[in-house]
């Protein structure tokens, strides 16, 4: 039994360990960007919910205790339909008819980068937080 695991010991590499141990470590570090941009996120940052059907927005509510509670239908294209419902500081995709209904099982999404999606309607719907120190960028016209 002993002689099986020395064989076995002799086939691994040092360099072999290091990779693994490289890539064990590389692994988290979408997790580690993640947190450090959930951190940066001040508490006076508004939080929007954006609902987008092939790349253009069709839909935008800000997330908050104050929004009221609101269902509404989208229809992506012909015997497509989603029914989105929004919550005070939450949001999702209630019911739909696509064959898979991942969008559906997703439930609620509330957090900046939250995103759900339905692929065959090609309905995004995700969350992003934007600073009270931005505003929208004005036209600014300059005289000739």
């Amino acid at each position: 039994m002993f002689e099986k695991i020395k064989k076995q010991l002799e086939l691994v590499k040092i360099l072999d360990i290091i990779i693994v141990v490289t890539l064990m470590v590389a692994s988290f570090i979408p997790h580690i960007v993640y947190g450090v941009q959930s951190r940066s996120i001040g508490e006076e940052a508004r939080i929007i919910a954006i609902v987008s059907i092939d790349g253009e927005e069709v839909y935008s509510v800000e997330l908050s205790e104050d929004t009221v509670h609101e269902e509404f239908t989208l229809y992506p294209s012909k015997d497509q339909y989603n029914v989105i419902e929004v919550d005070g500081t939450r949001i999702r995709n209630k019911e739909d008819n696509s064959p898979d209904q991942l969008g559906v099982r997703k439930g609620w999404i509330s957090r900046p980068g939250d995103t759900a999606v339905v692929l065959p309607h090609r309905l995004i719907i995700e969350i992003k937080a934007i600073n009270s120190e931005e505003s929208p960028e004005e036209e600014v016209i300059i005289p000739l």
